[in-house]
């Protein structure tokens, strides 16, 4: 008679590892993503993909503010970029020039009611400037880059603080110019945003991936913010990109009257802010550097070395 795999449980119950690996549910995950190579990106859309210097929602934020009667500085309307905009409004109100403002004007602290009343405000606002603008145009080298990427075989996602709405139409404008990810996720569509990792497991699901932790091994993802760059930590790999980002100038005007000189240290600065503050493994300064940043983390697996 053959022995019963019963009789193989521990007096716990434990489930000897052949016997467990031999399960046909656990083959299916054992087999899948273990290639030690990258599989997927992860990009975010302002300054980082297209709108440089992530213009559109300062704009917003700035007007928002001044309509709700409080006058905002663009340096403090950025200060939180990379967050969900709700959570953006909110931290703007944390920042203590700006709850010094609020207290002297309204005689109170702000309040979740406020926040509520300015987000409500702020999304039809920023569909119409979106609809209105320019703020797909996508930067320089990135329709090259995500199409080869692609070519490879390398699966592109999409994760953003704006909400779905805003994103989708992001996504239709540069559709036409060559950028087609294979999924995307907003920042409305978990519960947590950056800089925790559920967007880029949100698009992973989108994908059809089992083994979810295979697959964050094989998962890079790229943004122009400090909380979009550590998005994903500790299980993925961390791109910053430094040359467009939301930490350079107030907006495109600004950048067109500066100087050579004044711009590249504007720069710099944007990228040691992400080198300090972000986690990310790398930082560099745009996408047309991503490929060789992908060369690196090919070797970095191939010898057995997790993000």
């Amino acid at each position: 008679m053959t022995e019963s795999v019963v009789s193989r449980l521990s007096a716990v119950g434990r489930v000897p590892e052949g016997i467990r690996h031999a399960a046909a549910q656990q083959q299916k995950f054992d087999k899948e993503n273990t290639e030690r190579s990258v599989g997927y990106v992860m990009l975010d859309c302002s300054g980082t993909t297209m709108d440089r210097y992530v213009d559109a929602p300062a704009i917003v934020f700035v007007e928002v503010f001044k309509k709700y009667g409080l006058e905002i500085s663009m340096p403090e309307a950025r200060e939180p970029m990379g967050l969900r905009k709700d959570l953006h409004i909110k931290a703007i109100t944390e920042i203590p020039s700006v709850r010094e403002r609020f207290l002297m004007k309204f005689g109170r602290a702000p309040a979740t009611s406020d926040v509520d009343a300015m987000f409500a405000d702020f999304v039809p606002t920023q569909l119409a400037l979106l609809r209105a603008g320019n703020y797909h145009d996508l930067l320089p080298g990135v329709a090259e880059v995500v199409q080869g990427l692609q070519q490879q075989g390398i699966r592109l996602g999409v994760t953003t603080g704006f909400t779905r709405a805003m994103m989708d139409l992001l996504l239709a404008g540069a559709a036409g110019q060559g950028f087609v990810p294979d999924t995307a996720c907003a920042g409305d569509e978990v519960e947590m945003p950056r800089p925790t990792p559920y967007m880029v497991i949100k698009n992973l699901e989108r994908m059809g991936v089992y083994n979810l932790e295979n697959a964050l091994r094989r998962t890079v993802k790229v943004d122009d913010t400090v909380s979009g760059a550590g998005e994903g930590a500790p299980l993925c790999w961390r791109v910053g990109v430094s040359k467009w980002s939301n930490y350079v100038a107030d907006s495109w005007d600004a950048v067109r009257r500066m100087s050579a000189s004044e711009l590249a240290q504007k720069e710099r600065a944007s990228k040691e802010k992400l080198i300090l503050e972000s986690g990310a493994h790398y930082v560099i300064d745009d996408l047309r550097d991503l490929p060789a940043v992908i060369a690196d983390i090919n070797l970095r697996l191939a010898a057995g070395e997790n993000p």
